[in-house]
């Protein structure tokens, strides 16, 4: 069997990244860390702004934020710019600034990116749907 060329490994690491895009904002949406536990709760404070109803990473989870890009070498999935920040804050569970100018706080680890023993699976066949229709 010969190797894959370029090309054909531009497709398959394309629709692996398509793949884990769609399944990492699935698993952000339901608010789980990669090995199935749940994201440790926020901590509870009064707000008037009604930003503690809504689910935490609600807007980061969607295309526009969470990016995949893909060569014939790699498939990458994650974000960039001012959310990238953001999300390494929270995936780390690092200490930052909770606004620019404000305190700082120490932010719980909530993993919003990794692979799942699901998601390896998933790859798995892809790769084995892909090399079998060359």
């Amino acid at each position: 069997m010969a190797p894959l060329g370029p090309a054909q490994r531009r497709v398959l690491f394309r629709d692996i990244a398509r793949y884990l895009q769609k399944s990492q904002g699935q698993r952000i949406a339901a608010q789980q860390n990669p090995d199935g536990s749940a994201f440790e709760e926020r901590k509870p404070r009064q707000k008037k702004n009604g930003i503690r109803q809504r689910a935490m990473f609600s807007r980061i989870r969607n295309r526009k934020h969470l990016k995949y890009r893909s060569s014939p070498n790699e498939a990458a999935v994650g974000f960039s710019g001012r959310i990238a920040q953001i999300a390494n804050v929270h995936q780390l569970g690092l200490v930052a600034e909770v606004e620019k100018g404000g305190p700082l706080a120490k932010y719980a680890k909530r993993e919003l990116l990794g692979l799942s023993d699901a998601d390896i699976s998933a790859i798995e066949s892809i790769t084995d749907n892909h090399l079998s229709r060359r």
